[in-house]
């Protein structure tokens, strides 16, 4: 039921929540800090039981590396991978490195580099039999080096299910004053030799990029292939992380609606997410990313558990926002609203019998926090909350008027793969517009 109309209230506020005692130990698993200190961009590859990250330059070398027998560690920093940059490159800025195994058994390193006859960024390439290195630099010049564009940076590699080897990079339009696009170049085996033409895959367009897209990272799940990639300034809270999936391998893209990892999605716990690398092995996907440390003076190594939600990543401990009004409804309604996510809400939930269904998603079986978008105005409403059909607790929605839409929170236990939420009327009314898993 609802009466009237309050005035129009566009950004949500987190407001108070009410549980059962016996669900108070449930709560989101936010992303673990495995460096606590400065290691930007990070890359990590596992060779036998050996996990090995790779970072941007800093005081401990061209190419930071570290070692862990687990993602998240302890991990132990290591001599310098790239102790000699290439012929053409200058030292001091060697930037986000990529490595990956090749057929004949060495180790390719990309990196980015300051180019002393172009004078910008560009992509070079290095070998090694181990993969601490040394890398030594391949041929005289750099791979990719186009000073038209304002250079090139942020190499990654993948190999499809054929085989066939590509390489990855952005072009730095950012540096000329330019739009920025992300590139796919097919290679030889040995990574270093390229094949035909580039193809563009996205070109930055949206409000949240600030005109920078970077960091691309390609992955393939089932039929789709998931791009992931950065987006905004990286030097504060608003560097996040996105992606965009293809079923067909250069394209086209569609970029996701919202970010994957942003500073609010992360509840702070994590700021400026960024860099992503995924790491993908029969015992559960994870995503390892940068966020700032240290009153934004470093950017230190997160890991984050990582799901498919069909064919879709979803990183527990950031929010996923399911709408209602896309959920089963019984005996309720969805009313359309311009003040609302997306322009709709479920309302009418009047009845004993009046119940929303949404099904979401865990990465991982374990704890999780609901956050229930609602607006009440006719004094405090509650619901009853169950998840797959199990134990109900009580959801409390303090009165905040029509149209104002608050957040409560409720812990949850949730299965790996898909769960089912239900909120079903138990006294007064309110209305829910969304509910966001972390």
């Amino acid at each position: 039921m609802r009466r009237g109309l309050a005035i129009l209230v566009a950004a949500l506020v987190i407001g108070p929540f009410v549980i059962g005692t016996e669900h108070a130990s449930a709560v989101t698993t936010p992303p673990a800090a495995v460096i606590a200190s400065d290691f930007p961009d990070p890359d990590v590859i596992k060779v036998g039981g050996t996990y090995y990250a790779y970072s941007t330059n800093n005081g401990f070398g061209n190419v930071p590396v570290a070692t862990a027998t687990s993602l998240t560690g302890p991990w132990t920093r290591r001599a310098d991978a790239l102790p000699s940059l290439g012929a053409w490159a200058s030292g001091g800025l060697t930037w986000a490195p990529d490595v990956s195994a090749r057929a004949d058994g060495r180790y390719l390193l990309y990196y980015t580099a300051r180019s002393r006859a172009v004078g910008r960024q560009c992509i070079g390439a290095a070998v090694a039999s181990s993969p601490l290195g040394p890398f030594v630099a391949v041929g005289t010049g750099p791979l990719i080096c186009n000073g038209a564009e304002g250079g090139d940076i942020d190499a990654s590699s993948f190999t499809d299910g054929d085989g066939q080897r590509y390489l990855l990079y952005k072009d730095d339009g950012n540096a000329i004053g330019q739009p920025t696009s992300l590139w796919l170049q097919r290679v030889a085996a040995d990574g270093a030799t390229l094949q035909g033409a580039r193809v563009e895959l996205l070109r930055n367009d949206r409000p949240e990029e600030a005109g920078v897209i970077e960091a691309p990272v390609l992955t393939r799940v089932g039929a789709r292939y998931v791009l992931f990639y950065s987006v905004g300034g990286y030097g504060g809270d608003n560097y996040q992380t996105s992606y965009a999936t293809s079923t067909a391998l250069t394209g086209p893209y569609t970029k996701a609606y919202r970010s994957l990892l942003t500073t609010a999605t992360l509840d702070g716990a994590v700021r400026g997410p960024g860099g992503a690398d995924v790491v993908r092995e029969a015992g559960g996907d994870h995503l390892v990313f940068h966020g700032w440390i240290n009153n934004y003076t470093a950017r230190g190594m997160y890991v984050a558990a990582l799901g498919w939600a069909g064919e879709y990543p979803v990183v527990r401990g950031s929010r996923v926002r399911y709408e209602a009004e896309r959920g089963a409804l019984h005996n309720c309604a969805a009313r359309n609203t311009a003040s609302a996510s997306q322009g709709q809400v479920v309302a009418y939930l009047d009845h004993a019998d009046s119940w929303v269904d949404v099904t979401v998603f865990a990465p991982r079986a374990g704890s999780y926090t609901a956050h229930i978008s609602y607006a009440a105005g006719y004094g405090e409403a509650r619901h009853t909350l169950t998840v797959n059909g199990g134990a109900s607790q009580v959801v409390t929605y303090p009165d905040a008027g029509w149209e104002n839409w608050r957040q409560v929170r409720a812990d949850v236990t949730l299965n790996a793969g898909f769960n089912t939420l239900r909120l079903t009327h138990l006294n007064r009314w309110a209305e829910i517009d969304f509910i966001e898993i972390a």
